[in-house]
């Protein structure tokens, strides 16, 4: 990462440009950094990024210790005089994140949701949490859907879904398949892989998880339970699939997808979701402002790739034409690259979203070093279906506008901006989330 990029990046996350250079500040007793909430981040992902922080910080004998209560952990090491460094993370579920940060039991909130509009008030006193230096994305998941290795069913769409987990749908033999009675397995109601899987399934269809469901605090023993079961189905994050066998997802006119990492990556995968670091604006623990800061890190996004998450390191990858696509789309594809971002704005808003400001740096970073400042970039916009076409092309290539101006701030000159409209939607435009996740600028290099 250049400097200019790490200095953007470090204005545009509001941190002190100080906040991992050198050795942070060691307490007398007690941890230096206490981390809750999600146990998706908290189980592997939480604990490789201290450990990558400690040692970036020069510390010695970094290791993990377990105490007796489960899905509880401390990361310790010692400096170079002998002093203990010991960092805790608590991993109950998200929604205990955000309770901790309330009573004061947490520094730093980790969530693999969005915070809900009600703890976001209730936490007004620590500052605004949906700032963008409060509201960290550190990686991208996707909500696999994993059943029995040896089911042969293929794929279903969401409406699908929303009926199986409500139990309305209670047989394999209504999907097509067979084996008898469905079992639900699920994680428990304090996980944000539950209130993601709630919110993009669940909800939008006016259902609720069936009672009959079995819950689970632990997502490998989710996992592991579906891949004993021959009946089972369930609903995990994309690093837990382990030895089970995944879906292929279809929301309303999308095409139907495998939990990939291209198209997590792009969060175009219907079940992708966000995975956050919260920092309370007026916290004063320098530890949770560097983890924050290592987090956005190239060194931090290789830690999130090797714990099985996709990291939000740019890449360009191939895309094959086919016939689904528009003709201009088909001709991009035959000779350019997909940059594997893609910006997305503030709901009801033109406005870039946090995660599309921290992106910047990053595809900014990429046009540089591979040479493409000079008319070697195409943006292309993407709307949601209104009732007037014409409104939705315009206001797809105004997106891609929105994101040119950034660009050009830093002195790109693009090669061509183009509006899709509403063409190849990722998601159904039934519910905001999917018109949120439809309206997108994609970004292609020469």
């Amino acid at each position: 990462m250049t400097l200019r990029v790490l200095f953007l990046l470090m204005l545009c996350i509001g941190l002190p440009q100080t906040a991992t250079a050198g050795v942070l500040p060691v307490a007398d007793h007690g941890p230096v950094l206490r981390i809750q909430g999600s146990n998706t981040i908290g189980a592997a992902l939480g604990p490789a990024l201290v450990e990558g922080l400690l040692r970036e910080q020069g510390l010695l004998k970094v290791h993990s210790e377990a105490p007796d209560k489960a899905n509880e952990m401390r990361v310790v090491a010692e400096t170079a005089q002998g002093r203990r460094v010991e960092v805790e993370l608590a991993a109950h579920g998200s929604s205990t994140g955000f309770s901790a940060l309330k009573n004061g039991g947490a520094d730093l909130a980790a969530s693999s949701r969005p915070i809900k509009d009600s703890e976001l008030l209730s936490l007004e006193s620590f500052g605004d949490l949906k700032s963008p230096g409060a509201e960290q994305v550190i990686a991208i998941d996707g909500l696999a859907i994993i059943l029995h290795p040896q089911n042969p069913l293929n794929q279903l769409d969401t409406v699908q879904l929303a009926r199986v987990f409500s139990g309305e749908v209670k047989t394999w033999e209504e999907l097509g398949g067979g084996g008898g009675t469905i079992h639900l397995y699920a994680r428990d109601d304090q996980s944000g892989t539950y209130d993601t899987f709630k919110e993009l399934v669940l909800s939008p269809r006016g259902k609720s998880l069936s009672s009959t469901t079995k819950r689970f605090e632990s997502s490998e023993q989710l996992s592991d339970a579906v891949s004993a079961d021959p009946q089972g189905i369930g609903f995990i994050g994309l690093p837990y699939v382990r030895q089970a066998k995944a879906l292929a997802i279809v929301d309303g006119p999308s095409q139907a997808m495998l939990p990939l990492n291209n198209l997590i990556a792009t969060e175009d995968y219907p079940l992708s979701r966000r995975l956050f670091f919260y920092l309370p604006p007026n916290g004063k623990n320098p530890w949770a402002q560097a983890l924050v800061t290592f987090a956005q890190s190239s060194k931090g996004q290789a830690i999130v790739a090797a714990n099985g998450f996709i990291a939000q390191t740019v890449q360009a990858m191939a895309v094959a034409p086919n016939a689904l696509m528009p003709e201009g789309y088909q001709a991009l594809s035959r000779h350019a690259q997909r940059l594997s971002v893609n910006f997305r704005f503030d709901e009801g808003s033109a406005s870039l979203d946090n995660k599309a400001r921290q992106d910047l740096s990053r595809v900014l970073d990429y046009i540089e070093q591979h040479q493409k400042t000079d008319r070697q970039v195409t943006l292309v916009g993407f709307g949601d279906a209104k009732d007037d076409p014409a409104r939705a092309d315009l206001l797809s290539k105004l997106r891609a506008m929105a994101v040119r101006r950034e660009l050009v701030k830093s002195g790109v000159v693009l090669r061509d901006v183009r509006g899709f409209g509403a063409e190849m939607p990722v998601a159904a435009n039934s519910a905001d989330e999917g018109r949120i996740k439809n309206r997108r600028v994609e970004v292609w290099v020469y």
